[in-house]
């Protein structure tokens, strides 16, 4: 046998998923910080809010009662009964702890429910613009992901005709996400409804993404897809977590909510793959959606405030064009009028080259609209302070009407 150079080979899987690129954006902000140049960063869908103290002193107790150890695999029975209170108080959604199941973070929750209920020949339909990792994780299971594109003049949402265009004997899931990442698109209940209604007449799942459910503006509602229709529940996982509503991104808490049996092989798969969630965070989880909350209205306002000022902002540079978001913390907005400009000797012909401009050139952080399914566009995540959003504005404005 050879004794010369080995590179161990990389799996069929491993080599067709791409990098997050939100995290590759957030890594060249970095870098270019090390170098010690100031850098408008709106890369991370991360609040810039601390998480609130009485969240935090509950993780401490967890600690203090030892509360350290291994928990169920699908997490502690508490966390699970607490949830399913918030669900039936806020949407009238009834469910029991054994169709809860806890996990590492939303991402998480949707990694384990695709590898449990899709596989090599199915197919998955998601719109775009959709979440970046949406069609990774798809791609991860051996599935296939259906992209089927909205606009900026349809408000990027997805249509029942588009739907049911997408739709084939291989169909098995549906990914629907909003308050949508990036667009900022609430979907109206009676829009969600129309899609409902397709679903019903087929054998299609439905993964309804909800983890921005807590942040939505002005005349927004937030709409649990499990509640619409008599037997949509039985065909419903809902996902959302701790994340964004409290600020908790690095405790890593999500959840997925849907039928007992296949919230029992979630839990199967997770007992295989991670054993169970980190039990002091499960804790610090469980003050959360228990105790008191005006933490996450605090937070919505603030977002919301901002969400006004970058919209105001964003009107007023030339070439953009932009829909005001309703909800989540993204402005996702059209920059091909710029496509042919060169900036610094540098020329823009897409949303990569765009961002790659902005950063180096004006040193403002974008992540292009490619990573999400969209070329022409780009995303602004405004978890940022409002002087933060203006400098890199300002910034942003003096690049364009150069």
């Amino acid at each position: 046998m050879s004794k010369g150079a080995f590179a161990v080979p990389i799996s069929q899987m491993a080599g067709c998923v791409q990098a997050s690129a939100t995290l590759a954006a957030a890594a060249k902000a970095k870098q270019l910080k090390t170098e010690g140049i100031h850098v408008y960063d709106f890369s991370l869908g991360e609040p810039d809010f601390l998480t609130p103290e009485h969240i935090c002193r509950a993780a401490f107790k967890a600690m203090q009662d030892g509360f350290t150890h291994y928990t169920p695999a699908s997490g502690i029975p508490e966390l699970r009964a607490a949830i399913a209170r918030t669900y039936q108080k806020l949407y009238g959604l009834r469910c029991g702890p054994d169709q809860i199941i806890v996990s590492n973070g939303a991402k998480h929750s949707i990694s384990t429910a695709l590898a449990t209920v899709v596989g090599p020949g199915d197919e998955v339909i998601i719109p775009t613009p959709y979440w970046v990792s949406y069609s990774d994780l798809v791609l991860m299971t051996g599935a296939t992901p259906v992209l089927v594109p909205t606009s900026l003049e349809s408000g990027f949402k997805m249509s029942p005709a588009q739907l049911r265009e997408a739709l084939t004997p291989r169909s098995r899931l549906l990914m629907i996400n909003s308050p949508s990442n990036p667009t900022g698109t609430v979907y109206l209940r009676q829009e969600l409804e129309a899609l409902a209604d397709v679903i019903l007449d087929t054998n299609v799942t439905v993964l309804s993404d909800e983890i921005y459910e807590r942040l939505v503006f002005g005349d927004a509602r937030t709409t649990c897809f499990a509640t619409l229709r008599p037997g949509l529940a039985e065909r419903t996982l809902t996902i959302s977590g701790v994340s964004k509503s409290y600020a908790m991104t690095g405790w890593r808490m999500g959840w997925t909510i849907g039928p007992a049996h296949v919230v029992k092989a979630m839990g199967n798969v997770q007992s295989q793959q991670t054993g169970c969630p980190s039990s002091i965070s499960q804790y610090a989880a469980l003050e959360a959606l228990e105790g008191v909350q005006e933490c996450v209205e605090k937070m919505r306002r603030e977002f919301e405030a901002r969400r006004d000022l970058v919209c105001k902002r964003l009107a007023d540079l030339p070439g953009v064009r932009c829909r005001v978001p309703e909800g989540a913390f993204y402005a996702f907005f059209n920059i091909e009028a710029h496509f042919g400009r060169a900036f610094a000797g540098k020329k823009v012909t897409d949303s990569a080259s765009f961002c790659q401009v902005a950063l180096e050139s004006a040193h403002v952080n974008l992540v292009p609209g490619s990573a999400f399914g969209a070329e022409g566009y780009v995303r602004l995540s405004f978890a940022a302070s409002r002087e933060q959003i203006n400098g890199g504005l300002d910034q942003l404005e003096k690049l364009l009407v150069t």
